[in-house]
């Protein structure tokens, strides 16, 4: 009867646990950091890859590339995040926010989608 008892606190403790842990998997997201979405700005000279996250991304018509060329043109300059790769403390590369930029519209800029294989780290609120 004792090892039936035993076995039984087992079960429930271990069954507690894993509760404890699908709900902290399920609540995780809504903590995590705004998404990134990158792009790549053209210049006659250089280009350089940006983060726009999704709340600023979505005050912008079109929330794409269209819409920050669009933004660029009526408001003649903007700031973004320029992000670079970086390799985390795992070892793996990543895309990281690199430091914030001003971006002036000229006749050769051209913005297009940037899709990456990495990581893309979202833009730390402390950074801002």
């Amino acid at each position: 009867m004792n090892f039936d008892m035993h076995i039984s606190e087992r079960l429930l403790l271990g069954l507690g646990l894993a509760i404890l842990i699908m709900e902290s998997v399920v609540i995780q997201p809504a903590f995590a950091a705004e998404k990134v979405s990158l792009f790549k700005v053209i210049t006659a000279k250089d280009e350089i890859v940006i983060g726009i996250s999704e709340g600023d991304l979505a005050q912008m018509e079109g929330q794409n590339a269209g819409g920050i060329a669009k933004m660029l043109v009526a408001k003649g300059s903007m700031s973004a995040w320029q992000y670079a790769v970086r390799k985390s403390a795992g070892g793996d590369l990543e895309q990281a926010p690199l430091h914030k930029i001003g971006l002036i519209a000229t006749e050769s800029l051209r913005v297009e989608p940037y899709a990456t294989p990495l990581k893309v780290l979202p833009i730390d609120e402390m950074r801002k």
